[in-house]
C-alpha cells in the first residue's frame, strides 16, 4: 500500500486532481467529505452536536446548519474544542477503516487541505502538491465560487504560502492551464505512483 498525501491551496484544483486519481483506481480518503458524512441526519455525530449546542443548530429539515454552528464555535475557543472533540475522532475512525479495507496493493490518497499547515507530511510515503499561482486561484474563487475579492484574498492568506507547500512536495502538479493539460499530468503521476506500489510489493 502506498499512502499519498494530496494538498493544495483553496482554488488550486486539488478536487479535480483527487477525482482524476480516483477514476484511475486510487482509494481516495477525503477528510472534509467524511466530516460532512459523520454529522448527517440520523448519525450519532449529529445527535452529539445537538446535545452539546442545542436544537438551534438544526435547519427545519433536520440537517446541520453549518453557518449557525460556525458562528457559535468560531467566536468561542472552548466551544470549538467541544465540536472538534465530537467530529475529529469520528473522521479518524472512518479514515482508518477505509484504509484497512483498501487492497494491499492500493494507492491510498488522503485529500488533506491543511497538510502543510499541520506539518502532516511525515505521515505519507509521497506528498503531492497541486500548485497554482495565487492570482489564478483568486480569479477562480471569484468566478466559480462567487467570492468577493477581499474574501478570496483573506482565505488564501490564511493558508500556507506556495513556498511552504512546495517545500514538502515529492511531486508537484502545476494547474494553471486547461483540464486536458491537468489530465495529462495526472496520468504521468498515476504511472509514477503505480510503479512505486509495485516496488514496495
Amino acid at each position: 500500500m502506498l499512502k499519498v498525501g494530496l494538498t493544495g491551496g483553496i482554488g488550486s484544483g486539488k478536487s479535480e486532481v483527487s477525482r482524476r486519481l480516483a477514476a484511475r483506481g486510487a482509494v481516495v480518503i477525503d477528510a472534509d467529505k467524511i466530516a460532512r458524512e459523520v454529522v448527517e441526519p440520523g448519525t450519532p455525530g449529529l445527535a452529539e452536536i445537538v446535545e452539546a449546542f442545542g436544537e438551534e443548530v438544526l435547519r427545519p429539515d433536520g440537517t446541520l446548519d453549518r453557518e449557525r454552528l460556525g458562528a457559535i464555535v468560531f467566536a468561542d475557543a472552548e466551544k470549538l474544542k467541544v465540536l472538534n472533540g465530537i467530529v475529529h475522532p469520528k473522521v479518524s475512525e472512518r479514515s482508518e477503516r477505509l484504509q484497512r479495507e483498501a487492497p494491499e496493493d492500493a494507492v491510498v490518497v488522503y485529500d488533506v487541505p491543511l497538510l502543510a499547515e499541520n506539518n502532516l507530511a511525515p505521515l505519507y510515503d509521497v506528498v503531492i502538491v497541486v500548485d497554482t499561482p495565487d492570482e489564478v486561484r483568486l480569479e477562480r474563487l471569484r468566478r466559480f465560487r462567487g467570492m468577493a475579492e477581499a474574501d478570496a484574498r483573506a482565505r488564501i492568506a490564511a493558508q500556507a504560502s506556495r513556498e511552504d507547500r512546495l517545500k514538502i512536495a515529492d511531486i508537484v502538479i502545476g494547474n494553471e492551464g486547461t483540464l486536458e493539460e491537468l489530465d495529462a499530468q495526472v496520468e504521468k503521476v498515476w504511472q509514477d505512483l503505480s510503479a512505486r506500489v509495485s516496488r514496495k510489493a
